[in-house]
């Protein structure tokens, strides 16, 4: 049933009304990923398009299964990076693509690892802009969660412990 609901998100999450791109925002900017342990895991590679933010990249080491996946609030990973701070949320909507009056800028959707640990991340978030909001003064960083995210349960989703983490710089 999971599969399912990934998809129902990311279908959501690609139709939903896209924020401008103008010329006074960043075009790209990456999260360099790191486990708890400090080990790199990969980088993600953020790009500008008029529908939203595409997020890319290749990651490992990661435990096999589906984890959430979001934008955090704050531009620290200090293990157990409860320093991220909560999912970024500037227009204070509620968590997830299933209750109607959310999602969060920063919910996306659940990323599945494979067996060997990796994964190829790919997708829009159409509620994400490259920013003053997102590099504002104590920036904001991607985390990945060690349980799926429910996309609806507030005001996380359910997704348990941080288990990587990435600071997201403009390039």
């Amino acid at each position: 049933m999971q599969p399912l609901r990934a998809g129902l998100a990311l279908a959501i999450l690609i139709s939903a009304p896209a924020l401008a791109q103008d010329d006074g925002l960043v075009k790209t900017a990456r999260a360099m990923m790191a486990s708890a342990d400090a080990t790199d895991i990969g980088t993600l590679v953020l790009n500008a398009t008029p529908a939203g933010v595409m997020i890319q990249g290749e990651l490992h080491g990661l435990p096999p299964g589906t984890h959430g996946f979001h934008v955090h609030e704050t531009g620290t990973c200090e293990p157990p990076f409860a320093s991220a701070g909560g999912h970024f949320n500037p227009d204070a909507a509620e968590h997830g693509f299933l209750p109607e009056a959310g999602p969060h800028a920063g919910d996306m959707t659940n990323v599945i690892v494979g067996q060997d640990g990796a994964v190829a991340v790919e997708l829009l978030d159409s509620f994400l802009t490259l920013g003053t909001d997102l590099f504002d003064d104590d920036g904001a960083a991607i985390v990945i969660h060690a349980m799926p995210d429910d996309y609806a349960s507030q005001p996380s989703g359910n997704a348990g412990d941080r288990i990587a983490c990435g600071v997201i710089e403009p390039d």
